[in-house]
């Protein structure tokens, strides 16, 4: 399994937005320009916007939620797949109740569609044109990437001056798309889809730019381990996805914790650290800070930050705060 399945609709953004940067470089074009700064998705019209249709209710009691509750607070904690085959049956009832009962949405990323972030760090992290990809890599590497290049219908010779980490994520996502997996059926867009016809505001516990920044700067020989990662498991990736999905679908904490571990340090402590372990950590920052509030909030993560070594509810308990699984 790859990161691409933690990263889920963002990554499946930078694959097209990394591919029209190269093309747009060697034309000497500049793209993806401009600034976002808002934490909070654009809400014209939403209450326009009709709900999407109800999820057909998952096996048993469906997917983990948790609650961390005081006198007049309430934020709700929800480990969400990023990318999802058609017909998934993921529903609940406690779920939509307690969605029902919050008055806004929290988000890892709340626009992802607002890549404008993205051109600074592909130009200034992303292509090192003076050393190629492909002198990186051994002849077997090479040629598992190029087979990966050529999955997602890219030559070898445009991916060859992006550095490793960016490469890894062009090509991440590729066998969960082959296997009917789709970044629009993901749990977050369903989500952000009835919150805005609810007009529920949306709210990003980070930016874009934060998120792939963390992976761009990242040391060389980290990107060198994330990227063999991604080659080495390219065959199996999308079964490796529906046996999480399966554990993901039932509520089982231990295959959420394999899914854990096997994105974060099965690879290596910086991709752990990247990922998981820093992001939560300023993530229960600010849930804390809504907890010194009042009202109820609703928090969709991906699944593995709800799991394994430095999980949320485990920094939040360092904090003071109880979180229990309803």
């Amino acid at each position: 399994m790859t990161l691409q399945t933690v990263l889920g609709h963002a990554a499946s953004r930078l694959e097209s937005a990394a591919a029209g940067l190269l093309i747009g470089l060697a034309a000497g074009a500049v793209l993806l320009g401009g600034s976002a700064h808002a934490a909070e998705a654009p809400a014209a019209n939403t209450l326009a916007q009709a709900a999407p249709a109800p999820i057909a209710r998952a096996p048993g009691d469906g997917p983990a939620l948790w609650v961390v509750r005081d006198a007049d607070s309430t934020v709700y904690l929800y480990g969400a797949i990023h990318m999802l085959k058609p017909g998934t049956a993921w529903g609940s009832d406690k779920v939509d109740a307690a969605f029902d009962s919050a008055s806004e949405l929290w988000l890892e990323i709340a626009n992802p569609d607002d890549q404008s972030e993205l051109g600074p760090i592909f130009q200034q992290y992303g292509v090192a044109p003076g050393r190629p990809l492909s002198s990186w890599l051994t002849p077997d590497e090479k040629a598992r990437l190029d087979a990966a290049v050529t999955g997602v219908g890219m030559s070898p010779a445009q991916i060859d001056p992006v550095r490793p980490w960016l490469a890894a994520l062009m090509i991440g996502t590729g066998p969960m798309k082959a296997a009917g997996y789709d970044t629009t059926l993901g749990v977050e867009m369903n989500l952000r889809a009835r919150a805005q016809a609810a007009g529920k505001p949306v709210r990003g516990l980070e930016m874009i730019g934060q998120q792939v920044g963390g992976l761009a700067r990242m040391s060389e020989e980290g990107q060198m381990v994330y990227l063999r990662h991604a080659l080495s498991t390219w065959d199996r990736a999308a079964a490796d996805l529906d046996a999480a999905v399966a554990g993901w679908l039932v509520g089982d904490e231990a295959s959420m914790t394999r899914f854990a571990y096997e994105n974060g340090r099965a690879i290596s402590e910086e991709t752990h650290q990247t990922f998981l372990a820093r992001r939560n950590a300023d993530w229960a920052d600010q849930i804390q800070t809504l907890m010194q509030g009042s009202g109820v909030s609703f928090v969709a993560v991906g699944a593995a930050h709800l799991a394994g070594d430095d999980k949320l509810q485990d920094l939040l308990a360092t904090r003071g705060l109880t979180v229990t699984r309803e």
